[in-house]
């Protein structure tokens, strides 16, 4: 077992006193989040939390070794920076703004993992301005969404995302179990801004099953929606007066991918090993059947704000 990384998940669920919240900080699933916080609890021989179905606290020997804990985690963290000083390999990463805070922690939390001697930069930016620097070489990798016209990029596996709806619990719609896409007939839609090979892709596609938006907006926000004056596609949202719905047949697909110019670095390939494991168990993503052109194989090693 590794002590300090299960100490440090220990000091933030100690901060938290909320597993999801945790998680969330820590850029990880719940559940294990969960088995390692037992894990840790049978190795030291002590139960560290009092959990309930309302509420979690820290039992007495939980307090007493959670000073403890969070200087031999800073001890560690000082070690690191000392020892790696002017000599870490910065991998400059780009990656989407919609994948959602909790996503992007979970993706460099992975990376971190898996590479920790490499230190990644992130950076926030839409696919367009991703191809930009990729091209300049500003970036060393990029998750971006397809399609992109990217003469000289190479993409790794590709993923698809089957996004749904998202409507006002108003909406009569949110009645029903899976709405389709003629359904939506006279509304409004809100799609993301910057991203226009994606838009014009989900438009034709709207427009080929029967719904064409009476307006379209761009938005980085749900609040159109919240207002049930438009109508959204993405991943499935829990949020108060909001409903999300499946698509009947899925007709929507946004892919998505890592790219890089050039040979990619393995520091490049680690992060693209990665992004498609997070993607796929945190966002449900599956396999694509087509791939972009100069596709190449990596090698082994959300969404609107409310």
């Amino acid at each position: 077992m590794d002590l300090v990384r299960h100490l440090r998940y220990f000091t933030v669920v100690a901060e938290e006193l909320h597993f999801g919240n945790a998680a969330v900080r820590l850029g990880m699933a719940q559940p294990p989040l969960s088995q390692r916080i037992r894990r840790l609890e049978e190795e030291l021989g002590v139960r560290l939390f009092d959990r309930s179905s309302r509420q979690v606290r820290l039992t007495e020997p939980g307090r007493l070794l959670l000073a403890e804990a969070r200087e031999i985690v800073a001890r560690v963290d000082r070690l690191r920076d000392l020892a790696g000083q002017g000599e870490r390999e910065v991998l400059r990463v780009g990656v989407t703004p919609d994948l959602g805070s909790a996503l992007i922690a979970a993706l460099i939390a992975g990376f971190r993992d898996r590479a920790p001697d490499v230190r990644p930069a992130p950076a926030e930016m839409w696919s367009a301005d991703q191809v930009i620097a990729l091209t300049d070489g500003t970036l060393d990798v990029g998750l971006l969404r397809h399609p992109v016209t990217a003469p000289g990029l190479s993409f790794g596996p590709v993923l698809v995302q089957r996004p749904g709806v998202v409507l006002a619990e108003t909406d009569p719609l949110a009645a029903m179990s899976s709405v389709h896409l003629a359904d939506l007939a006279g509304r409004q839609l809100v799609l993301f801004p910057r991203e226009p090979g994606l838009h014009e892709e989900t438009l034709a596609e709207c427009r080929h099953h029967g719904f064409v938006p009476e307006k379209v907006h761009e938005a980085q926000t749900l609040g159109l929606v919240l207002a049930g004056t438009a109508v959204a596609f993405g991943p499935p949202v829990e949020l108060p007066g909001l409903r999300w719905r499946p698509l009947l047949g899925s007709p929507l697909a946004w892919r998505i991918s890592t790219a890089w110019r050039g040979a990619a670095s393995d520091a490049a390939v680690t992060f693209g090993a990665v992004a498609v494991g997070v993607l796929k168990e945190n966002a449900g993503m599956t396999d694509d059947g087509v791939a972009p052109a100069r596709r190449v194989r990596a090698r082994p090693a959300s969404g609107f704000l409310a």
